[in-house]
């Protein structure tokens, strides 16, 4: 990732202390004109998800990351982070398949599963 490794790499770090399933990291700038990078992980609860959620936006906060906006509905069944090059989906499992981001904004060098960084 160029303009926001650092960005990338706090969040890849928290979703990995976290536990946080299925990480995936998208390269999307072929796709997508809106950003350039999309993080796409999975929550075990409502309770995981606001907590990946309210940990990696403190800890963006804390190394002055802007932070465009933060979406979700009241359950924290999908939450999204807007970061502007870097867009943060933290979902429950149901939501994660039954939208199925992966697929559709996989690309062949797609990197599935990594905790590491780009």
């Amino acid at each position: 990732m160029r303009s926001n490794d650092a960005a990338s790499s706090i969040v890849l770090s928290i979703l990995a202390d976290l536990k946080a399933r299925d990480v995936a990291f998208l390269d999307v700038q072929e796709q997508s004109d809106f950003t350039d990078f999309m993080v796409i992980a999975t929550g075990t609860s409502s309770r995981h998800v606001s907590a990946i959620v309210e940990n990696v936006t403190f800890r963006l906060k804390q190394t002055n990351h802007q932070i465009l906006g933060v979406e979700g509905d009241r359950r924290n069944n999908w939450v999204l982070i807007d970061l502007g090059d870097l867009v943060v989906h933290v979902m429950q499992a149901e939501a994660r398949q039954f939208y199925a981001l992966d697929q559709l904004w996989a690309s062949e060098d797609a990197d599935y599963g990594t905790q590491a960084n780009p």
